[in-house]
């Protein structure tokens, strides 16, 4: 892709997502504070429909490539976006969200290995997008992280092992620096919503799920730690105290140094960013393919994160019901 292409696609997606805002303004597409946000202001939800514009336009403009990726992506952002204006029933989400992994996982051509294989593949995929869905609370934290793994995964294409297309990872960064900049900011503009978690997250599995089929490593699955450690550590300390895991809640890592602490969002959101860019750097040249390494990575980064939060939080909240 041209520089200049490049250019011109950012303008396009600057545009796209401006005329969404006159469209969510005018529909009354607005998140509104409760007593689970980490806002205080009505701000316009839903402005993540960005990232999957930008693959639809990537489609159109570089041949077609991927039509079940895109199939996929483009049903699970339409459900994610009409969830985001009016809560559907769940059997109706689900089944769109089921559907769309499917076509997800056809597109890995997965249904030529053993069935075993695609059920971790439902199980991964399902359980990251949950994961990042649940982690999109507070202003900067679902732009950036994204961002870091979309450039990451670019150097990965572009100067170790080529798994995908270059356009492809140009443009859904584009798409993430246009929803950064109204998101990325003390007052946010727009909130990523359902449609710009689910999106976003259904995109880079795609990508992380090319890379570890190209090069049978799956180690790259590490290129998603932070995020995975703060859900799946969340859930486990619900689990002691409990709690029905499946319903909203204030739990998570960054929702106490944000909400409890009053740590300034962004800054939260920089230090997330700032410990995956770590971690990525030393996967790519440290651990590289050594399960021995992968697994005293996981092990050191999940000791020291709960050794943080019992540090921070204390013994009491973590594992009593209150």
């Amino acid at each position: 892709m041209s520089i200049v292409f490049a250019v011109i696609l950012l303008l396009c997606l600057f545009v796209l997502e401006l005329v969404y805002f006159k469209l969510a303004d005018h529909f009354n597409i607005i998140d509104k504070p409760n007593h689970r946000s980490s806002h205080s202001s009505v701000t316009i939800r839903g402005g993540g429909v960005i990232f999957g514009l930008g693959a639809i336009l990537f489609f159109l403009f570089f041949g077609f490539k991927y039509p079940f990726f895109i199939a996929g992506l483009f049903a699970i952002a339409l459900i994610s976006l009409l969830d985001d204006i009016h809560t559907l029933s769940n059997k109706v989400r689900l089944s769109i969200h089921l559907i769309s992994v499917l076509l997800l996982i056809y597109q890995w051509d997965l249904f030529a290995m053993p069935w075993y294989w695609i059920v971790i593949a439902l199980l991964f995929v399902i359980g990251t997008i949950n994961a990042y869905n649940f982690m999109d609370g507070i202003n900067g934290i679902t732009g950036s992280y994204s961002l870091l793994a979309i450039v990451t995964l670019y150097c990965i294409n572009s100067y170790i092992t080529l798994f995908t297309s270059s356009a492809l990872l140009i443009t859904i960064g584009l798409s993430l620096l246009v929803f950064n900049y109204f998101n990325f900011r003390k007052k946010a503009k727009c909130f990523a919503g359902d449609v710009g978690s689910i999106s976003i997250a259904f995109i880079i599995i795609f990508l992380i799920g090319q890379l570890i089929l190209k090069t049978y490593n799956f180690s790259y699955i590490l290129l998603l730690l932070v995020y995975g450690l703060d859900a799946v550590v969340t859930i486990g300390f619900r689990v002691l105290r409990k709690e029905n895991i499946f319903e909203a809640h204030r739990s998570h890592f960054y929702q106490y140094l944000s909400n409890e602490l009053k740590w300034p969002h962004l800054v939260v959101s920089s230090v997330y960013f700032g410990v995956q860019a770590v971690i990525n750097l030393l996967v790519i040249f440290v651990v590289k393919d050594s399960i021995v390494l992968n697994l005293a990575l996981i092990l050191i980064s999940a000791i020291l994160f709960l050794f943080i939060r019992f540090s921070i939080e204390g013994k009491a909240k973590l594992l009593s019901k209150i």
